[in-house]
């Protein structure tokens, strides 16, 4: 069975600082492409950044860019979000997802998604 479990997540001040952590089994983690993605209430899932299999490459929504980082510990099957430079524009659920891509509507869609921890940034 695949699981996805995002931890990290909490409340803190504009320009402040959050690391995201998902913890991933049930597959061979080292074999799949790995992505962030938040959502607010009322709006669909909005993609955030992602990451290869290696590790070596990544992308980001230029709404995060140079903000936020992403990376993966291949032998601890590990996803992280390391969120700095906060804005109240950060405020979501965030999710650690598996093989996600664009629905044709704007959306991500992945083929697995945790249940998501909730960022919340104050002004």
């Amino acid at each position: 069975e695949v699981k996805l479990v995002e931890s990290g997540g909490g409340m803190v001040q504009a320009g402040g600082s959050l690391r995201l952590t998902c913890a991933a089994s049930g597959f061979t983690f080292a074999n799949y492409e790995m992505s962030w993605v938040r959502q607010e209430p009322g709006k669909g899932p909005e993609w955030v950044s992602t990451v290869n299999p290696e590790g070596g490459s990544s992308y980001y929504a230029d709404s995060v860019k140079g903000r936020f980082t992403i990376s993966r510990d291949n032998g601890k099957n590990s996803l992280y979000l390391q969120m700095d430079s906060l804005q109240p524009t950060d405020t979501a659920l965030y999710y650690c997802g598996r093989e996600c891509a664009d629905n044709g509507f704007g959306y991500a869609a992945c083929d697995y998604l945790g249940q998501g921890t909730q960022v919340t940034v104050s002004s």
